[in-house]
């Protein structure tokens, strides 16, 4: 752990370095990419979908198992009903999205020039239940996992395709997500990158850290340590802890930034969620 910490700090000063010359959205993604095709030479492009499973064989072999009967398929059900079921109004969350809501996940999340927000799936599924009069589903788990594991089930295959344009809105929601991903927090002073771009590969006690590219494709995810479902923003919160900074609140104007440019950096692979974890 000490070792991991040094090697963290010191890359740190890299990444930090990095982030002050604010490169284009399309620089960015080119120089994400490339930094883990020269990391993982032998691990293809379309490959990182599958997250630490794409980098380790012997990992991937127990999740394939596990993939067989996989533990969210109830999940994925209950969602289909819940997305299916009417508001008292008589209609359906199908008439808040375009396609009925089937196939779009890819495109989230979004900026919208009209609230001046970034707009995630679940916020998306919320506002839909206030624009019918229903009261909004708690962010992290539960049935909003549950619906956002449906149409992401839906949109299987599709590439994530998360567009951030040029007008000064998207652009700032844009660097302050990558300010997120790249500023060290907590009292151990760790960034998401120390550990899943400067580090990924590397263990931390016994768990191998996982590549960021891709990371966004298959949520919701189940994980074994929850023992259930969680959104993006569960597991945002849990990554915080763990570095024993305090969390952001779920769809908090922070958490969602950092979707949006977590979420560009996976752009062009397939989405695969929902998908199963540790």
């Amino acid at each position: 752990m000490k070792k991991l910490l040094t090697i963290a700090a010191t890359l740190g000063l890299i990444s930090a370095a990095s982030v002050a010359v604010q490169a284009s959205p399309q620089q960015d993604l080119k120089e994400f990419r490339a930094y883990f095709a020269e990391r993982f030479p032998d691990v293809p492009f379309k490959e990182y979908v599958n997250g630490v499973y794409s980098i380790d064989q012997a990992s991937r072999e127990q999740w394939e198992a596990i993939e067989e009967f996989p533990p969210y398929e109830l999940n994925i059900d209950n969602g289909k009903q819940a997305f299916n079921t009417p508001f008292k109004n008589g209609k359906t969350y199908a008439s808040c999205f375009r396609n009925d809501g089937v196939g779009i996940k890819q495109d989230y999340p979004y900026y919208d020039n009209a609230t001046g927000k970034v707009v995630t799936l679940e916020a998306a599924i919320n506002e839909c239940r206030s624009d019918n009069g229903e009261e909004p589903l708690k962010w992290q788990k539960g049935e909003i996992a549950d619906i956002s594991a449906y149409m992401s089930y839906t949109s299987r295959g599709n590439k994530t395709n998360v567009v951030v344009p040029g007008d000064e809105g998207a652009m700032a929601a844009y660097t302050r997500g990558k300010n997120h991903f790249y500023a060290k927090r907590g009292q151990l002073n760790m960034s998401c990158a120390d550990c899943h771009l400067w580090n990924a590969g590397n263990r931390i006690r016994a768990d191998l850290l996982s590549p960021a590219l891709g990371h966004t494709t298959h949520f919701p995810v189940y994980r074994s340590k929850w023992g259930g479902l969680g959104t993006m923003h569960r597991r945002y919160g849990g990554c915080n802890k763990q570095v024993r900074a305090k969390p952001f609140k779920p769809q908090s104007d922070e958490y969602q930034a950092l979707e949006y440019f977590h979420t560009y950096m996976s752009n062009g692979l397939v989405m695969n969620g929902p998908g199963a974890r540790k």
